[in-house]
């Protein structure tokens, strides 16, 4: 029997706009289109292009190689403040609502 890795719960969610920090797409940034919280990856776009080779579906799609963006590991970007740039997500708690907060400004993400 496999076991299953626990669900993580992680900071960037989906349509945040996070920077690279390490790999070789250090220093780009976009806008993420998918979290997978059980392998701890996200899919940036325009990050991280691979290219696959698509078969055609259907009659009247065309195969060849398409380019697509791949899964980068979580540890690896920085969500980007509008005010400071690049920075780590704090936690405020207003009521009984937690709010995810830039650590250098505090200002609301």
């Amino acid at each position: 029997m496999v076991k299953k890795k626990p669900k993580i719960k992680y900071k960037i969610k989906k349509n945040d706009t996070v920077q690279v920090i390490a790999g070789k797409n250090k220093g780009k940034s976009g806008r993420v289109l998918s979290v997978d919280r059980r392998k701890g990856r996200v899919i940036i776009e325009g990050v991280n292009m691979v290219k696959k080779a698509m078969r055609p579906k259907g009659q009247n799609q065309k195969g060849g190689i398409t380019e697509i963006e791949a899964p980068i590991h979580i540890s690896n970007v920085m969500i980007i403040c509008k005010k400071c740039g690049p920075t780590r997500i704090g936690i405020r708690f207003e009521g009984e609502e937690k709010i995810r907060v830039c650590r250098k400004c505090g200002e609301q993400l």
